[in-house]
């Protein structure tokens, strides 16, 4: 969630902001937690859960989500065929069962029997293959949909206008419960991507009579297939939710989720120690405070997420390896995991995180450096190299641009500037931080997909769609990727030839029904990715969050997202302290 998970995906989808807040709102905290207190009263049921840094959702429409905020709003309202339990295992959502072909490219999914939607209407087959396709309808733009549904068999034509629709050609429905799916390849991946936002389910009667954009603007009255519908929903203060009546699973104890906007970490957790919300992220300023307050508030928990920056192959002058290596190796990883967020997140080189299926302990940094400390004098040693081979200059050398997203929060900014610094300090460059919206980062790093006038250098994160390598490599590395924001594999590079092969090895892995071979071949495409700085991971996250100790019931998830059903055991008690919610009743 990844940004793009993210944009996350998955940016997450929260991309560098003091992301702990998101994840209660998401479903974060420590599962059997017991309850002394008494349960409260239906009215008092008002979990009151904040989005920091940011003053809306990006979109609502699960066909275009990116970004974690929007999908945490998604979920609460809208569910697909499988999605993943807390544990990150496939499980059937709206499907009660799947089979496959004996040849693995058709997938046969039967409905749960009885599912309607939120105005009482049932969710049928139509209505399923109806969103499949309306996520890859040209009009829509998404930027997910290509990548999460490349796998359905002439999804890319549907998505570049070449054929109409994809009912009746890899999308079938022959009879109300049953959904026909057809791939282009086998691929062991293939219900993970679907688990991602981009094929949830929207009812078709709605999205045809008032159209793809103003249908989510009556989702009160209708359309939602998840545990809860939209209450309200104002730009700058919240959004909010109630229990959705008709919702097919466990129906929700809680009467109402909100979700108030706040405009940084700091003042979100000011406003936890204040009994306004019932959780909040912990700035690391805070940390020791947090960890110090009673009844085991706070929380940490892992994280599937990468902090990394990263640069655009197409813009000079880092269309030039020992200069990507240079600025990698530049940058003191340690320091910032341990100095700047003093320990909440820590240092990396991986691509794939630790956690994940995939995760390589054997992975070398750039350019053969193991420490997350960098070298130095590599560092200036490669990029005296690139200069000379680009026949720059200290006075013809680019201009370079690093283009964040700090959403309020101190310790990013402090970062960020320790970055800049170690850049004008053992190379010699200048480097200018351009601090813009999370959501006008979100639109820009999507702009930079095959732009050569599109962002020079970035910040970001990506957070696990689906507990696969697959997501971690081809999905933002591979050829013809929509996510391919820093252009990895294109332009005229003097090493494009190494970077194209990896990319063909990409497929291969994709489809390679034997898993030993299959990770070891992502193990390899990840090397690779790494040596050419694709990315320059900085820190694997943890989350560090504090939670009232009235709410019970929640479940720490490394993707950081609630699965529908489990609304239905989280609930708030008398124990004390808990947020006040007599402002949302």
């Amino acid at each position: 969630m990844k940004p793009n998970k993210k944009l996350l995906g998955k940016f997450l989808p929260g991309m560098f902001i003091m992301l702990a807040m998101l994840i209660v709102a998401c479903g974060g905290g420590n599962s059997g937690t017991s309850s002394t207190g008494s349960k409260l009263s239906d009215d008092k049921q008002i979990y009151v859960t904040p989005y920091s840094g940011i003053s809306d959702v990006a979109t609502l429409d699960p066909a275009i989500s990116t970004d974690l905020d929007s999908i945490g709003a998604i979920d609460m309202m809208f569910t697909g065929l499988v999605q993943l339990d807390d544990n990150l295992k496939v499980y059937g959502e709206l499907a009660d069962t799947w089979t496959t072909s004996s040849d693995g490219l058709t997938w046969t999914f039967k409905l749960h029997q009885g599912a309607k939607f939120s105005d009482g209407n049932p969710i049928t087959a139509d209505d399923v293959i109806f969103s499949i396709d309306r996520a890859l309808k040209p009009e829509l733009k998404s930027t997910v949909a290509p990548s999460y549904l490349a796998l359905v068999k002439d999804s890319d034509k549907r998505f570049s206008g070449k054929i109409p629709t994809l009912i009746n050609d890899s999308l079938f429905a022959p009879d109300p419960t049953t959904v026909k799916i057809v791939t282009s390849q086998k691929a062991a991946y293939f219900l993970d991507a679907l688990t991602y936002s981009t094929s949830y389910v929207v009812e078709k009667s709605l999205v045809q009579k008032y159209g793809d954009t103003d249908y989510f603007k009556h989702l009160d009255t209708g359309g939602c297939s998840g545990p809860f519908i939209l209450e309200k929903h104002v730009n700058g203060q919240q959004i909010s939710f109630v229990p959705n009546n008709n919702y097919y699973g466990p129906k929700p104890q809680l009467k109402k989720v909100v979700f108030p906007f706040y405009k940084d970490p700091q003042t979100t957790y000011k406003a936890y120690k204040t009994n306004q919300v019932d959780t909040a992220g912990v700035p690391t300023a805070n940390l020791d405070e947090a960890r110090a307050f009673p009844s085991k508030q706070f929380r940490q928990a892992p994280q599937l997420a990468i902090d990394y920056y990263t640069m655009n192959y197409l813009v000079k002058p880092f269309d030039n390896i020992k200069i990507r290596q240079a600025f990698a190796l530049a940058i003191d990883k340690d320091t910032i995991g341990q100095n700047i967020f003093k320990g909440a997140r820590f240092a990396t080189n991986h691509i794939i995180p630790q956690g994940m299926p995939g995760y390589n302990p054997n992975l070398k940094g750039t350019a053969g450096v193991d420490s997350t400390k960098g070298d130095k004098d590599l560092a200036k040693k490669l990029f005296q190299e690139g200069m000379q081979e680009e026949h720059y200059t200290a006075s013809t050398f680019p201009q370079i641009t690093f283009t964040v997203a700090t959403s309020g929060s101190q310790t990013i900014k402090n970062e960020f500037q320790f970055a800049q610094q170690q850049w004008k300090d053992t190379l010699g460059v200048n480097v200018t931080i351009n601090d813009e919206d999370f959501n006008k980062l979100l639109d820009d790093t999507s702009n930079a997909v095959n732009n050569p006038k599109g962002l020079q250098m970035w910040a970001i994160d990506w957070i696990a769609d689906y507990p696969d390598p697959q997501d971690w490599t081809s999905l933002l590395f591979g050829k013809g990727s929509s996510n391919n924001n820093p252009n990895y594999g294109l332009g005229k590079s003097a090493d494009i030839t190494t970077q194209q092969q990896i990319q063909a090895l990409m497929p291969t892995a994709d489809a390679n029904q034997n898993n030993a071979e299959r990770i070891s071949q992502y193990n390899q495409i990840e090397q690779q990715l790494i040596d050419d700085v694709a990315w320059i991971p900085i820190v694997q996250r943890q989350s560090s969050y504090v939670l009232k100790p009235c709410v019970k019931g929640v479940v720490d998830n490394a993707q950081l997202l609630t699965p529908p059903r489990d609304w239905a055991n989280i609930y708030k008690t008398s124990d004390s302290p808990c947020a006040s919610t007599n402002a949302y009743k």
